[in-house]
């Protein structure tokens, strides 16, 4: 744009942060509050005339660097809260303690917010934008970078205690015992698989396992290039070791028989155990 000073006055770049939630997109693309930065007043100007044309939320206008931090610094944010869950249910399970109990009571407090932990972060966005912080600026970042660190290891941590559950069922039932994986996304009820720790873990585990059924459980998607998808009945009724990896929805209503071994990643409330 500097370099071509020729275009001045015809060509106008804006930058607009998007702020919007899968599943719920075309909602939150109307009425979400965006932050437009320009390259310069008259590009900033522009963009806001744009984007008023169906945004209801309020328009902050500011410069094209500081609108491009935002969506950096806004995605950094929620992956160290995120962080600190995952971190919590490290420091829980060693201490015994069920962490999805203690998080619901710290929360009591007035000025306390604890996300929820899973088994690790995903998507296009959280689990991918600090590390254009980090890298640009590794000295200064390293909350930012610890926290990405802690939310990859975590994926690694569920597959440690998975393969551990299976050998223990193994020494005692002398066979290899069948797996259910509960979902692939990369957060609960929508079917996109980027960046998704849920995904992660059940390439690694599968791909290792020999001559072991494994089922694999993901309702929102028809089907997947690398597993051989199965219903939740099915996977409930034949596998022995239970994994609930994403929190959806369906995986809330069923019955699980008292004999199955259920290992919880996601904090799903598990209904009618009986």
């Amino acid at each position: 744009y500097y370099q071509r000073p020729d275009l001045k006055d015809q060509l106008y770049i804006a930058y607009c942060p998007e702020r919007v939630l899968p599943g719920n997109i075309m909602f939150e693309l109307i009425n979400n509050d965006r932050v437009i930065g320009g390259v310069d007043i008259a590009s900033t100007e522009k963009a806001i005339n744009f984007y008023k044309k169906y945004v209801k939320g309020s328009l902050y206008p500011t410069d094209a660097r500081t609108a491009e931090m935002c969506k950096l610094v806004e995605n950094s944010s929620r992956d160290v809260q995120i962080a600190f869950a995952n971190e919590l249910s490290l420091i829980c399970d060693k201490a015994g303690v069920n962490v999805w109990e203690l998080i619901g009571l710290a929360n009591k407090h007035p000025r306390v917010n604890i996300l929820q932990p899973g088994c690790g972060v995903g998507g296009h966005c959280i689990a991918v934008d600090p590390y254009f912080i980090t890298s640009h600026f590794p000295l200064e970042s390293k909350i930012i970078g610890t926290a990405r660190n802690i939310n990859n290891y975590k994926a690694f941590w569920c597959i440690e205690k998975i393969q551990n559950l299976k050998l223990d069922f193994e020494i005692k039932n002398g066979r290899k015992p069948s797996v259910a994986f509960m979902g692939l996304s990369f957060k609960p009820n929508i079917d996109d698989l980027r960046e998704s720790p849920a995904l992660f873990i059940v390439k690694n585990l599968t791909k290792s396992s020999k001559n072991e059924k494994n089922y694999i459980v993901e309702p929102n998607i028809k089907s997947h290039s690398d597993f051989s998808l199965s219903s939740y009945n099915d996977a409930i009724g034949k596998a022995d070791i239970l994994v609930f990896l994403v929190a959806h929805d369906e995986f809330k209503i069923k019955k699980i028989p008292s004999e199955k071994i259920v290992i919880n990643f996601c904090g799903i409330k598990l209904k009618n155990i009986k």
